[in-house]
C-alpha cells in the first residue's frame, strides 16, 4: 500500500458530548516530491489527480478507516463505525472523523490527541493502491524529473501524521521509468499491486 501526504492541516473541536471531531483534507492536484534526484539522479514527483479515490469513496458500503500514522492496529475512526465522513469533489477529499468519549481512554489515542494538541500532529496521508484500470496512472519526463500522476487509486485509510510524505522503501518498490509505449490489457493492472 502506498502514503501520499500533504500538510493540509486538522480541524479540533470537542462536541458538547464529550467526542473530539476531527476534520482534515487532502487537496487533490498538488504535486509533490517524493524523492529530489540526489546529485546525479531524476527528481520524482507525484500528483493526485481529482477525485482519484472516488472508487471506493462513492460505495459507501466500503469501509474505510481514519488511523494514527497508518497503523491499522491504532484506528480512530471508521466509515463502518458510522465515526468518519467522506465529502470527494475536485478540489479536494474532506473526511469528518468523531473519536467517541470512550476511545479517548485508550492508551494510544491519549497519546495521539497529546501529540494532536503539542502541534506535533499536523498533516493528512491516505493510503491506497493504485486501481487495476489501464488508466489509473500516467508517467511522464516532466522538467529535471519524472511525474507521475494518479488518476484512479483503491482508499483504504486515511492517516493523521508528523511529516506526510511516501517512505524510501516504498518509493524504491515502485517504477519510475517513463514508458516507450503505453503498456494495455487488464493484466497490467491486476499484477500491479500499489
Amino acid at each position: 500500500m502506498l502514503w501520499g501526504g500533504h500538510n493540509g492541516g486538522l480541524e479540533v473541536r470537542r462536541s458538547v458530548g464529550g467526542a473530539t471531531v476531527l476534520r482534515g483534507r487532502f487537496p487533490y492536484g498538488v504535486s509533490t516530491i517524493l524523492w529530489d534526484g540526489g546529485h546525479t539522479g531524476q527528481a520524482r514527483k507525484e500528483v493526485i489527480a481529482p477525485r482519484a479515490f472516488a472508487i471506493r469513496v462513492e460505495q459507501q458500503d466500503q469501509d474505510i478507516h481514519f488511523l494514527s500514522g497508518h497503523d491499522f492496529d491504532k484506528p480512530l475512526a471508521s466509515r463502518a463505525a458510522g465515526s468518519l465522513t467522506l465529502t470527494d469533489s475536485d478540489e479536494a477529499l474532506i473526511f469528518e472523523a468523531t473519536i467517541s468519549p470512550e476511545m479517548r481512554d485508550v492508551s494510544y489515542v491519549r497519546d495521539f490527541l497529546a501529540g494532536l494538541g503539542a502541534g506535533l500532529i499536523k498533516g493528512v496521508s491516505p493510503g491506497f493502491r493504485i486501481a487495476p484500470t489501464d488508466q489509473a496512472e500516467s508517467i511522464r519526463s516532466d522538467g529535471d524529473g519524472v511525474l507521475r500522476t494518479v488518476n484512479s487509486a483503491e482508499l483504504f485509510e486515511i492517516s493523521a501524521v508528523t511529516k506526510p510524505a511516501y517512505s524510501e522503501a516504498q518509493i524504491e518498490a515502485r517504477s519510475w521509468s517513463v514508458p516507450a509505449q503505453p503498456k494495455t490489457g487488464s493484466k497490467r493492472g491486476i499484477a500491479r499491486w500499489r
